[in-house]
């Protein structure tokens, strides 16, 4: 899965990149056949802001948003809220052999 990292108006730590990844990752894993993430981070006006694209297919995409005082809780509190939405789609029920 391809994972674009942005950020506007603020520089990111290669630590936070390598943090954003990782949690992105395990969140991907919770996902049926996840395509590609986006994560921006942005500044604004004081606020640290985190929003967190993941797009799945037939063109669903979960997004959340999250603003914190510093990058790092922003970004736990977006996965949270997409490990939330991914908790609530349905699962495909297991297949059963067909009896004949």
């Amino acid at each position: 899965m391809r994972t674009t990292l942005t950020a506007r108006h603020c520089e990111i730590p290669e630590e936070l990149k390598e943090r954003a990844e990782t949690l992105v990752a395990k969140v991907a894993k919770a996902a049926h056949r996840p395509q590609r993430a986006e994560v921006v981070f942005d500044a604004d006006h004081g606020q640290k802001v985190v929003e967190l694209h993941l797009y799945l297919p037939r063109g669903q995409v979960k997004v959340a948003t999250a603003e914190a005082a510093d990058f790092q809780t922003a970004l736990d509190s977006a996965v949270a809220k997409v490990r939330n939405q991914l908790d609530k789609v349905p699962r495909r029920p297991a297949r059963r052999p067909s009896a004949t």
